[in-house]
């Protein structure tokens, strides 16, 4: 029996290959020799560095660079196998997590980590880079990043923009022309788990905003800023940010890949399976173990169980979900692929010791849904 197994990481307790390594370690006990093919997966957020790397057998490098609020933070990236493929998360250079609650600020955090992690692995010899957009504490719609790259974001008296989105209310002049030149010879993939687009009701700074630390009036002056950043983009070079989808993921991140550095946007757990190369290991599958750390009627909008299901159904090959924890209208997930979906937390307690026992507890669903498989069988 060839079993695919396909998860997310459990966030804050299991790293994606160690989640895959636990169900394999649970089912092994019922079926020890089925076929297993671990796929450790990710939406584009955290752990796709980890999930790539595993996968691939590359290496992470690691680096400084200036974090959110431009002070030095320890942050890494990965090399590939193939020597010539980096991947980045762009929440290992600005991060939310990364700050505490009282420096969060989106007015005046900044992006401009992520184009010195862009630096560094043009500098170990990437031609081509994989990003995964997701959990920022900027709003600046990449324009940090675009400095740290060497674009010139001046105001009318010529002088840099101060990091942060509320400095783009002042923008004036927009000069890309000392951009890093090794970005022209460089293909950028970006995945990114939302689709809202830079500006506007749905817009990056009102959907996203209030997590970061603003208030409503932050959320509209930093709307405005942005949408001014992207008429000044238009007019000066004749770019569009304003109707890209998911343009407004990670503070408007997915807009300056897209529209500014020519990046193609997908969806993260789309990018990540085509680059794992999971329809080679479906095609003949007898089954698919995903799971996440909480599985909800959100996991609809792109994450990994879904993305998981919907692969596995060109193959029809049926897809078994874990998660940490099931939420409101997790059930709706049965409409799209998959069979069956288990909690593999069977108590009450404080959340620590249910992270801390996450390994032993997900390895134990495992086995029990392997018995039942076996059982289904005979």
């Amino acid at each position: 029996m060839k079993i695919v197994v396909a998860p997310d990481s459990f966030k804050e307790s299991l790293s994606a290959p160690h989640a895959a390594e636990a169900i394999i370690n649970g089912f092994s006990q019922i079926f020890p020799n089925a076929d297993y093919h671990p796929i450790p997966l990710a939406d584009g957020g955290e752990g796709t560095v980890a999930a790539l790397v595993a996968a691939s057998g590359g290496r992470v490098v690691r680096t400084k660079v200036h974090g959110a609020r431009m002070t030095d933070v320890d942050s890494f990236f990965g090399m590939l196998s193939d020597g010539q493929t980096a991947v980045i998360e762009v929440a290992a250079a600005c991060g939310l997590e990364q700050l505490a609650p009282s420096l969060r600020n989106p007015k005046l955090t900044t992006s401009y980590g992520v184009g010195e992690l862009i630096i560094a692995a043009l500098d170990e010899g990437a031609s081509h880079i994989l990003v995964g957009l997701g959990g920022t504490a900027s709003n600046d719609a990449g324009s940090g990043m675009l400095q740290a790259l060497g674009a010139k974001l001046l105001d009318a008296e010529g002088h840099d923009l101060v990091p942060g989105g509320a400095a783009l209310g002042k923008l004036t002049t927009i000069d890309l022309s000392s951009l890093d030149p090794r970005l022209k010879d460089t293909s950028i993939e970006v995945a990114f788990d939302v689709n809202n687009l830079l500006c506007g009701p749905n817009g990056a700074s009102f959907v996203f905003g209030a997590q970061k630390g603003a208030d409503h009036s932050a959320i509209v002056e930093l709307d405005n800023a942005l949408n001014h950043f992207a008429k000044r983009c238009h007019e000066q070079h004749g770019l569009d940010l304003l109707n890209i989808e998911g343009g407004g993921a990670a503070g408007g991140l997915g807009a300056a890949f897209a529209g500014i550095l020519k990046a193609v946007l997908s969806p993260g757990v789309e990018l990540l399976m085509n680059a794992l190369q999971i329809d080679d290991a479906l095609q003949d599958a007898d089954l698919v173990i995903t799971g996440e750390g909480r599985i909800d009627g959100q996991s609809l909008a792109g994450k990994t169980p879904f993305g998981v299901a919907q692969r596995a159904k060109k193959y029809d090959v049926p897809v078994i979900a874990i998660g940490g924890s099931l939420g409101e209208n997790y059930e709706k997930l049965y409409e799209h692929g998959i069979v069956a979906i288990f909690s593999c937390v069977n108590r009450v307690d404080q959340l620590s010791a249910i992270l801390a026992s996450a390994d032993a507890d997900l390895t134990s669903s495992a086995r029990n849904i392997a018995a039942l498989w076996q059982l289904a069988a005979k």
